[in-house]
């Protein structure tokens, strides 16, 4: 059994069957501690969504498993909440009501009415709604809406929250401050996140270590960078950092510079496995 918090242990992915049969992810293997900020990144088609549906349990993996404080993760389950892109609220129910609908399902035998009540405001209240309780999603703005997701999904007091992208549909003021309030939420709670973005500033501000995937098929762990600067940090304060800033130019070498290598030696020889071909592009 794992000693670590999370654990992905060999995950293969593929999918269709037969000679169209594709692999999406070879040989995925990732131990995170709890209370750890993660960072998936990768281009477009890596397989870093698939990583985090597996993880939910809403994807079986091929071969391989995820164990999540000891016990095998196979079905999606309370213990991991899900915050997409998309805030995905029901258009009919209040914001009250949507985070009340996750805590009154998850804690139905555990709290009672006044605890589940107190608890919805307190979760509504860590994101700054707690103003709009009454209003229906078409009556607040797209980052209003992602605040009550993130809401929702801490509420159920997760020992893992996935989030997808959360982001990644908002301007960038939008963006910048619920970025803040996430950083503030994890201090406050130590909150074990995994994170899929596309956004290296992103990353480096929100983690503690940033998974970088190679490109697909058969998408791996190409390089995890432990990112060492002290919490919680300003993002003003960051961009003269200059380890930040190496951080930063890191990842950047990472999707732009060695993952070309990859590519073109996986092209020319052809080795076994794209993590071979990885380690080949690093000491290059």
């Amino acid at each position: 059994m794992s000693k670590h918090y999370l654990s992905i242990e060999g995950v293969n992915k593929f999918f269709g069957q037969g000679a169209k049969q594709s692999c999406v992810l070879k040989n995925v293997n990732l131990n995170i501690k709890k209370g750890e900020y993660i960072s998936i990144i990768g281009h477009s088609g890596c397989g870093k969504s698939t990583v985090l549906n597996i993880v939910a349990g809403l994807l079986p993996a091929t071969d391989g498993v995820v164990i999540l404080d000891g016990k095998e993760v196979n079905s999606p389950g309370p213990d991991r909440s899900v915050v997409f892109q998309n805030h995905s609220l029901l258009p009919w129910l209040t914001v009250y009501e949507n985070v009340a609908l996750a805590v009154n399902k998850t804690f139905k035998k555990t709290k009672t009415a006044q605890e589940r009540h107190e608890w919805i405001l307190k979760s509504l209240e860590m994101v700054h709604m707690s103003h709009a309780l009454d209003k229906r999603p078409a009556e607040i703005s797209g980052g209003m809406k992602q605040r009550v997701g993130i809401a929702r999904a801490l509420a159920m007091e997760p020992k893992v929250l996935l989030l997808d992208e959360p982001f990644g549909a908002l301007d960038a003021l939008t963006r910048a401050h619920l970025q803040d309030e996430v950083m503030k939420i994890q201090a406050e709670i130590n909150s074990t996140i995994i994170m899929i973005t596309h956004d290296v500033d992103e990353a480096v501000l929100l983690s503690d270590r940033i998974v970088m995937m190679t490109n697909g098929p058969e998408a791996t762990i190409g390089e995890i960078l432990e990112i060492d600067l002290p919490k919680p940090r300003n993002r003003i304060e960051m961009a003269d950092n200059p380890k930040y800033n190496r951080y930063r130019q890191a990842v950047l070498r990472f999707l732009y510079e060695k993952q070309r290598k990859v590519e073109v030696l996986t092209s020319a020889e052809k080795p076994k496995s794209t993590q071979a071909s990885l380690k080949k592009a690093a000491s290059a």
